[in-house]
């Protein structure tokens, strides 16, 4: 059964901006493996983060660095990591299941997020 349903969109070029503007964002936003990444791919993670969050109607027990969306390659579907407190947060709301889905165009880069009981 669907838990929640979340998306999120993020302009790139404003992304950048921000995280120009207020660096210390990456390291309260993103973990050491996704810091690797180039900012347009990052925008895609803020995304997915967020959509997680809005799958999750709310952010109640979830830390961002305790959400991960490593990159598995360009064949394989993208995924949550989810650690910690956040963990147990899917946990109490009955998550069993994620997924997720991300795309890039147009200088926007898109999450969506479906969350699944057993």
């Amino acid at each position: 059964m669907i838990i929640g349903i979340g998306v999120d969109m993020v302009d790139i070029e404003r992304f950048e901006g921000q995280i120009a503007r207020s660096p210390r964002l990456m390291e309260r936003l993103f973990t050491p493996h996704e810091r690797e990444l180039p900012l347009r791919s990052l925008a895609a993670r803020y995304a997915a983060k967020e959509s997680l969050i809005k799958a999750l109607g709310g952010s109640d027990g979830v830390r961002w660095q305790e959400i991960e969306v490593p990159r598995l390659g360009e064949r394989s579907a993208p995924q949550y990591v989810i650690t910690g407190s956040t963990a147990d947060a899917l946990d109490a709301r009955g998550v069993a299941h994620s997924h997720l889905s991300l795309s890039h165009d147009g200088g926007l880069a898109l999450a969506y997020t479906i969350l699944e009981s057993a």
